[in-house]
């Protein structure tokens, strides 16, 4: 007896539980509950209207089903779903209470319902309400509408679209090929018979081929990318416009030839690498001065491999090492892309090359090969007879200074350096008649010879070889001579006079000429 009356407690406790557990589940909206209500509101698809009620009372709707209720949601009842949906789905029930006896109903829908069916459940106390179409019409509803966009779409595509046979007839086209049919072939022309008269190509090869058709009366032809697909009713072809593709590399094509001709005829070697450090474009002086064969320019050698070449021909400075050769490629081409590359090349062969780097646009490098031998020659024999013609003066007794037109000294020689204790060379600034004037007046006596030598030096006129005797504050007597020489220039020569027994009286006169 206390066994079993243990058990019928702890049964009575269990059954207390479970029943407050579903109690507090029912009346709290909890997470079980929403997921519930969600899972009996979800329909077949987004555009069923499922109604739920609790009692005659409604509790829940879907989207669609809320365009039925409109704004009276609050006092919206079972008689009132009733009135709406009795004439297109005879057969609803009374009320929600009779699908608890009779279980799950399905009424078909007359022909003026919005769907096929009205389907109406009693799930623990709710009563569910969901107008559903048949499976098979939502289906075929769906296919209609894919259907009707795939259509439109192939149909209004902006470039031509057809089906073509096995035998070449045009069995279907889209709005793009009938007006391009009748802008090149009229009205009446036969749709049946294709305007791309060869799409051979793209057949066979399964991918974009390019093909023209002529325009009459006309030399000029419209471009197309035509593909052809295998499908069961045929070949199904597109057309895409690339004519201004074409004009485009036309162009293009024009602008290159045009440069080509434009370099063919510069004195100066042209190599243009592109981005991937690749030979593009050179001209044929390029061939005389670097040595290197036309084969191997036009097979696009790279940069690293073209200066490897003109090292094996001996066309640039021999390096010190070839281990540091790669280091000093990678610096030249670094300096020639920021445009810092201009150096001299003295080749083996006694050549001498100007060669700079520029950088061009998208990433492109170009290196120009000017030949300045005979330039670097003349320079070279020009200073040479300078530096001759100055060691010769330094070698005369006789002070020389020349002065240009504008008063500048220009040539001088060692004996004037040390007469006149100046060395024109020591100062930055440039030297003039003034300047020598002075530096004559204060180491001689007074004299009007600096004045007329200054005034002879800006003149233009009467321009005749003279000389006078000057004196220096030691005593010292030297004569002046005066001469023009080419360009405006003019010559003042100082020679030490002899020592005399009688003081010479300072004279001035002009040479005979001749």
């Amino acid at each position: 007896m206390q066994t079993l009356f243990s058990t019928d407690w702890i049964v009575l406790a269990a059954l207390c539980t479970a029943t407050a557990a579903l109690a507090v589940w029912w009346l709290s909206p909890s997470s079980a509950q929403t997921g519930m209500e969600r899972d009996l509101l979800s329909g077949d698809n987004n555009t069923d209207a499922v109604f739920l009620f609790d009692d005659t009372k409604l509790i829940g709707w879907s989207t669609a089903a809320g365009n039925l209720i409109g704004s009276g949601a609050d006092s919206f009842k079972w008689s009132n779903l009733r009135d709406q949906l009795a004439r297109s789905y005879p057969g609803l029930p009374q009320s929600p209470a009779m699908l608890r006896d009779i279980g799950p109903l399905t009424l078909s829908g007359t022909a003026a319902a919005d769907t096929d069916e009205a389907h109406c459940e009693w799930i623990d106390g709710i009563t569910r309400v969901q107008l559903r179409r048949h499976a098979a019409a939502a289906k075929d509803s769906l296919l209609g509408q894919e259907l009707t966009t795939l259509r439109a779409a192939v149909h209004q595509a902006p470039y031509p679209v057809w089906l073509q046979s096995d035998e070449g007839n045009v069995t279907w086209t889209n709005l793009a090929y009938d007006d391009l049919s009748m802008k090149l072939r009229g009205r009446n022309a036969d749709l049946a018979d294709p305007m791309f008269d060869d799409i051979e190509a793209p057949m066979v090869s399964g991918k974009l081929e390019r093909l023209s058709i002529a325009i009459p009366e006309t030399d000029k032809k419209l471009w197309y990318n035509i593909s052809a697909t295998e499908t069961e009713a045929g070949w199904l072809c597109h057309a895409v416009d690339v004519n201004a593709v074409v004009d485009a590399e036309v162009a293009q094509r024009n602008f290159v030839q045009t440069l080509a001709k434009t370099f063919a005829q510069l004195s100066i070697g042209l190599a243009i690498f592109d981005r991937n450090q690749q030979l593009v474009l050179f001209n044929p002086v390029l061939i005389d001065l670097t040595a290197l064969p036309a084969n191997f320019l036009s097979s696009r050698p790279t940069l690293m491999g073209f200066f490897d070449r003109l090292r094996d021909q001996r066309m640039m400075p021999e390096p010190k090492n070839y281990s540091s050769w790669r280091h000093q490629m990678a610096e030249l081409v670094e300096a020639a892309a920021e445009g810092r590359y201009q150096e001299t090349w003295t080749l083996p062969s006694g050549s001498v090359y100007s060669v700079s780097g520029r950088p061009h646009p998208d990433g492109a490098v170009a290196f120009l090969f000017e030949d300045i031998t005979a330039e670097i020659t003349l320079t070279r024999q020009f200073r040479s007879e300078i530096e001759m013609g100055q060691s010769v003066l330094d070698h005369m007794d006789e002070a020389v200074a020349v002065f240009s037109n504008d008063g500048t000294l220009t040539v001088s020689n060692t004996a004037y350096h040390d007469m006149w204790r100046m060395d024109p060379d020591a100062s930055f600034a440039k030297v003039t008649i003034s300047d020598a004037a002075k530096i004559w007046q204060d180491m001689c006596d007074p004299t009007p010879a600096w004045g007329e030598v200054q005034d002879f030096i800006a003149g233009r006129e009467h321009r005749e070889t003279w000389w006078c005797e000057v004196r220096l504050r030691d005593g010292t007597e030297l004569s002046c001579k005066v001469t023009p020489v080419p360009n405006g220039s003019t010559m003042v020569s100082f020679r030490q006079l002899a020592p005399t027994i009688m003081p010479v009286a300072q004279k001035k006169f002009a040479l005979p000429q001749g």
